[in-house]
């Protein structure tokens, strides 16, 4: 049956809880306390990451499923200690992840035969029941409740025709980039394996390391944002070819005929999506290799910066702001590859920063896309070592957590990335159907990009806007022409 979308006054719920329980790692940790860093710091005002993956029912009976899930959870926490561990604040005031195998917790939930997976990928604004596929005891949970709550919960929703499997993991402790090599790993064992390909890395000796105090009040922190504000969220989907022609058309040149991809920027894009290396491997890429070297000689903007010009433009249009406003749009990169030396690339925790471009209304509504996109492009391309250090200095000189939201009603924030290998998620009965995160972190302007499940280069964003900027959006010629759904 149809569910109601974020937007809807309907509360009842579709989904009722069979069971919970705690999941312990299935190895004794011999990790000891890890440090929270000027990156992990800031997010204890922000709520637990919710991210999870849409799948066809399994071959198999559901409590063979569960059984499957528990063993390879429990293997998985052995890998990954901190997930079952806890926050700890010394008599100092530092933060640390205790590694003290207390668990993570575990639910089973039924929708009763009242949800399909064509609820869920149902074309327009996405179902508020999406919601009820994360832990009701993890809703709106800041990340400083890992101190006396689990740092990880994973809810095993039973749909008519279909499971999503989804998390509750607390921000401190990890973003994006180790979100998703534990989901990738945690699915790898589910499959069998009896070793993990890519081992996180819990060394704690970098930049990132400080002795300054976030002081917070005795309570905790609260998010920054109004968690009651009215939103409507969409997954616009933008297929390889709609983004070749949008890249051509913002550096203002003809689509190639063949459809050719760039491989060095798709490998720099997707990397860990293992599709689109078996996709590259069968196409020649020596034509491409040479264009990226063009490109750079150009100055060639990017898809991905492309796509978030056309966004940035298409919202502040749809926003009817003052021409004088000044609008923003945040990006999180990861720093793991800009520090002197590297962080390894599986480094565990946050390693992420926001880089902040601001632009008049009236230059983002009316200048050429290409303007646009540079504006974007030169702060990304500056954010080296001396930039990532910069930033660490500025938030060791005024400790603060990270203020989330749309203060201005002017601002875009960008996070997640297409980046991550989402669809890589194959627990032993096939690849995701799509990607959903749950409500938290959502506020007006939150934006999050995902892969495309065809990969070679399609993108997903989920947009979150107030219900009047989405319409105006959705009616915006110029954005919708590129969107495929």
């Amino acid at each position: 049956m149809p569910c109601p979308t974020a937007f809807s006054t309907s509360s009842s719920s579709l989904t009722s809880v069979v069971s919970k329980c705690v999941i312990v790692p299935d190895q004794k940790s011999t990790l000891g306390d890890l440090k929270l860093t000027v990156s992990d710091l800031p997010m204890l005002s922000v709520h637990y990451i919710q991210k999870g993956v849409l799948f066809n029912l399994p071959p198999f009976p559901i409590e063979t499923l569960l059984s499957l899930l528990k063993l390879g959870l429990s293997q998985t926490l052995s890998h990954f200690p901190p997930l079952a561990g806890r926050l700890v604040t010394d008599s100092n005031g530092h933060v640390y992840i205790t590694c003290n195998d207390a668990g993570a917790e575990f639910f089973h939930v039924t929708a009763n035969g009242n949800l399909f997976v064509s609820d869920v990928l149902a074309p327009g604004h996405t179902p508020d029941c999406v919601k009820e596929f994360y832990p009701f005891d993890f809703d709106r949970t800041v990340s400083y409740s890992a101190h006396f709550k689990p740092i990880l919960a994973v809810q095993v929703t039973e749909l008519a025709d279909g499971v999503f499997v989804g998390c509750a993991v607390c921000h401190s402790v990890v973003d994006g980039t180790s979100f998703w090599n534990f989901f990738n790993t945690f699915a790898e064992l589910c499959r069998g394996a009896n070793k993990i390909n890519k081992r996180p890395d819990f060394t704690r000796d970098s930049a990132l390391i400080s002795s300054s105090v976030l002081k917070l009040p005795e309570t905790g922190p609260e998010v920054t944002f109004d968690v009651n504000q009215p939103l409507l969220e969409r997954v616009f989907s933008f297929s390889r070819e709609a983004i070749q022609k949008l890249k051509a058309t913002t550096n203002k040149k003809r689509s190639s005929d063949n459809g050719d991809i760039n491989a060095v920027e798709l490998m720099g894009k997707l990397s860990n999506d293992t599709y689109l290396k078996s996709w590259l491997s069968r196409n020649n890429n020596n034509n491409n290799n040479k264009n990226n070297q063009n490109d750079k000689k150009t100055g060639e903007i990017s898809s991905f910066q492309s796509l978030c010009a056309l966004l940035w433009r298409a919202v502040t249009r749809a926003r009817k702001l003052p021409s004088q406003t000044t609008t923003t749009f945040k990006m999180a990169v990861n720093v793991r590859h800009r520090l002197e030396p590297k962080l390894d690339a599986y480094y565990f925790g946050n390693a992420i920063q926001s880089i902040v471009t601001h632009a008049s209304v009236g230059d983002v509504s009316s200048k050429d896309p290409r303007w646009i996109a540079e504006q974007l492009s030169v702060n990304v391309k500056a954010h080296n070592d001396t930039m990532v250090r910069r930033f660490v200095g500025d938030w060791e000189s005024n400790p603060k957590c990270f203020p989330l939201g749309n203060f201005d009603g002017a601002t875009i924030t960008m996070g997640s990335s297409p980046r991550f290998p989402m669809y890589d998620n194959d627990f032993g009965w096939g690849r995701p159907l799509a990607v959903r995160s749950g409500g938290a972190n959502k506020f007006d302007g939150k934006i999050s990009a995902f892969p495309g499940r065809e990969g070679t280069g399609a993108v997903d964003l989920e947009v979150v806007l107030s219900p009047q900027t989405m319409l105006a959006l959705e009616s915006d010629s110029e954005f919708m022409q590129y969107v495929s759904n």
